[in-house]
């Protein structure tokens, strides 16, 4: 995956930039351009060792917001956020099964980055930035640059969805659809509006976890008025992830009648216990959020270290089912190249 398009400007380092980090929200755009870009500035912000064979696992970048990095606990290797987005030398090892495109979305374009895959829904590939770089990204080699998932390249994708009219719902994803500015967000979204068959969007993004300052008042009001029934998809894995902020913007989306769902991916390391999954549910349902999928992991090269085994998961959600109420209880699914719909396991 590429890095986002913004300035190269280093964050601030040490105490001044956990200040800073804490002390009240920037622009989100500002929290993007001061992002954490190197594992070394990583490891330096929160007293890490270095560690220079990790460093090589840089083919795919860094990019964590400080925002989310002052949630993590400095000096501690095994902090759950920090697991997900510290390059390890394990990424470098080519394991059997873990491929570039574990989910079959290359053969699933369509033109215009949009990828068809199950019936009645088609998602837009809006483009390659994010704000957090996941260590376990499963489109960490898609090649955004060539399918097309521009801001100018968008209109075969729109036409696709035109000429389906069994297609009811679209799912705009990336990258992160939110890095796109209010104003190019809202018109991506009038086009889909326009389209007449299209009754639902579903937004799948990262950035109210990483940076809960991008759903400004402007963001949430057009998501308000849209004529379609309008989901956001969040992605959080662990309740450290859910400060005082993010729970703030989760009540903004609520107030602008927006549906709020979570995802999840089954993580060894950061949530591959019921005691850790079962507080973060809980902490999604006491803000509203509804606890939607547990993913078994994609097999993507360079993330076979964080593979839990399927057995495991499947005790895991047993004992969410024994602890928590139904709806708190994500849906424990993987998705295998090919198939019309995710796989339930458990």
């Amino acid at each position: 995956m590429s890095p986002p398009d913004c300035s190269s400007t280093a964050p601030p380092r040490g105490n001044a930039a956990r200040f800073s980090a804490s002390a009240g929200p920037v622009g989100w755009q500002t929290a993007m351009k001061r992002a954490i870009r190197s594992q070394a500035q990583l490891r330096q912000y929160l007293g890490l060792a270095p560690d220079g064979r990790a460093d090589h696992a840089e083919a795919f970048a860094t990019f964590v917001p400080l925002e989310l990095a002052s949630r993590i606990t400095p000096g501690d290797p095994g902090d759950p956020i920090l697991r997900q987005v510290l390059a390890t030398a394990e990424e470098l090892t080519d394991r059997p099964g873990f491929v570039s495109d574990p989910v079959g979305d290359l053969q699933a374009q369509r033109g215009g980055g949009l990828l068809h895959k199950y019936d009645g829904r088609a998602l837009i590939v809006t483009h390659g930035a994010c704000a957090v770089h996941c260590r376990y990204c499963f489109r960490r080699e898609f090649p955004y640059s060539e399918s097309g998932s521009r801001t100018q390249s968008w209109a075969p994708a729109l036409r696709y969805i035109q000429d389906h009219n069994e297609i009811h719902e679209v799912l705009l994803s990336g990258g992160d659809p939110l890095t796109l500015t209010d104003g190019v967000l809202s018109d991506l979204i009038g086009r889909i509006e326009a389209i007449d068959h299209v009754r639902r969007l579903r937004i799948h993004t990262r950035l109210p976890i990483a940076i809960p300052q991008r759903i400004t008042a402007e963001l949430a009001e057009r998501l308000d008025r849209s004529r379609l029934a309008v989901w956001v998809v969040v992605h959080s894995n662990h309740a450290q992830e859910i400060d005082e902020h993010v729970v703030a913007t989760f009540e903004r989306m609520r107030r602008a009648g927006v549906s709020v769902l979570n995802q999840a991916v089954l993580l060894a390391g950061v949530n591959d216990s019921a005691e850790a999954l079962s507080e973060l549910s809980l902490k999604l349902v006491n803000s509203g959020v509804l606890p939607y999928y547990l993913h078994q992991l994609d097999r993507v090269r360079g993330a076979s270290h964080f593979w839990v085994d399927i057995e495991r998961g499947k005790q895991i959600i047993e004992q969410l089912r024994r602890s928590l109420p139904g709806y708190a209880v994500p849906k424990y699914v993987i998705e295998q190249a090919g198939e019309n719909s995710k796989t339930p396991i458990a």
